[in-house]
């Protein structure tokens, strides 16, 4: 089965670049530099913060479908992301770690879920997305719950 992920567009966000930390705050935003042995997974492009950048943790709206499942939750987003992840068939590093995919159908209801980590992602991404009554899946990780990508079949 062919699947495509996506991170976040980083237009939403971009107001936040740049901005003090009182003007941060009034967004319930705050800006995190990164150190050597961090793991801030940007949303935007997929991957983890270099020791020395800025993420924004900021509240993020990740289902807003009006259904049970409506959800928000903290996510990371790198300061002065640009270029969203989009890819066919390729699970980012970032993405391999303990996940939580959850299933949903084009009334944005839940129909599945389950835990994989590591080559063991795609397998369960490949799984769901067999299931005909599957839109779309949302990855989260699995220890914080944080929202993580959108993957879709390609």
């Amino acid at each position: 089965m062919s699947f495509r992920i996506t991170g976040l567009p980083a237009q939403p966000f971009a107001h936040l670049f740049g901005l003090s930390e009182a003007a941060l705050a009034h967004h319930r935003a705050l800006r995190l530099t990164t150190n050597e042995g961090d793991r801030y997974p940007d949303r935007v492009t997929l991957r983890l913060a270099r020791a020395g950048e800025t993420v924004l943790l900021v509240n993020h709206e990740h289902q807003g479908a009006e259904t049970p499942y409506r959800s928000r939750h903290a996510i990371f987003v790198r300061e002065h992301a640009e270029a969203t992840f989009d890819a066919v068939g390729t699970v980012p590093l970032v993405l391999r770690s303990l996940m939580s995919l959850r299933a949903f159908d084009a009334n944005d209801m839940m129909v599945d879920a389950d835990v994989a980590e590591g080559e063991a992602v795609q397998g369960l991404i490949e799984r769901l997305l067999a299931q005909p009554e599957v839109a779309y899946i949302h990855a989260h990780y699995a220890r914080r719950g944080c929202y993580a990508a959108l993957i879709r079949r390609a």
